[in-house]
């Protein structure tokens, strides 16, 4: 019994940022907000698309082993680009698309920023309460200001296209519909790849870089979403 309560403290530290992140999101839906059920499903994609990750960056890091040095540069930007980015982003979008592409509740255009930042954070949260449990509430703060909004910062830009994609769709242009979708997952890919490249590197030169791309995505991504807020347009 005297464990509940640490326990309780060391969840509360690992999903309070994704719940304030996921808030803020659904608080720029001005037009129509989302189904609280179909945003709760899609928290437990990204849960899935977590333990979906797992297994398949396991698959691919062994195989990366036998093919490339494990003590080179190229490999640290490998894993991070090809195993880390390319297999998380993965997971989420197939779940995101599988889950909402046809749902009616997908009528406007930022209805694609709400669908995508709930996976991610479904996935920042398992993730996080991982990390807590393991490595201690020293842990907690710093991936309440890096690694969560930087999942949900991957989604906002995946989400952006995932929109367009939904609205191009609706006109027929299902070329550019397609053409969309890959554009929103590959940017998702090279931020999410970059960041973690940095982050792996953690030289005194790398950190600054770290630093400053996270302090610039930041700034661009609450942009980007008041923007996309207020030209919100049905789909």
């Amino acid at each position: 019994m005297p464990m509940l309560p640490i326990l309780a403290v060391y969840i509360l530290a690992a999903v309070l940022p994704a719940i304030i992140l996921l808030r803020y999101i659904y608080k720029h839906d001005t037009v129509e907000k989302e189904p609280s059920g179909l945003l709760l499903t899609l928290l437990f994609m990204g849960v899935l698309a977590a333990l979906c990750a797992t297994v398949l960056e396991a698959v691919f890091q062994t195989a990366l082993n036998l093919l490339v040095d494990p003590g080179s540069p190229a490999y640290t930007i490998l894993l991070a680009f090809l195993v880390v980015a390319v297999v998380e982003e993965g997971t989420k979008f197939w779940l995101l698309k599988r889950r909402t592409w046809y749902h009616p509740a997908f009528n406007y255009r930022f209805d694609g920023i709400v669908y995508a930042v709930s996976v991610s954070l479904g996935f920042a949260v398992y993730e996080n309460i991982t990390y807590v449990l393991h490595y201690g509430l020293s842990v907690a703060l710093p991936r309440a200001l890096l690694a969560v909004p930087g999942h949900a910062a991957f989604a906002v830009v995946m989400g952006v296209f995932y929109g367009r994609a939904k609205l191009r769709e609706g006109w027929g242009d299902l070329r550019g519909a397609r053409r969309d979708l890959w554009t929103g997952y590959l940017c998702a890919v090279f931020l999410h790849g970059f960041y973690d490249t940095c982050a792996m590197i953690g030289t005194g030169t790398s950190t600054v870089v770290f630093l400053v791309f996270v302090a610039l995505m930041f700034l661009g991504i609450f942009r980007l979403v008041r923007k996309e807020s207020a030209t919100d347009a049905p789909v």
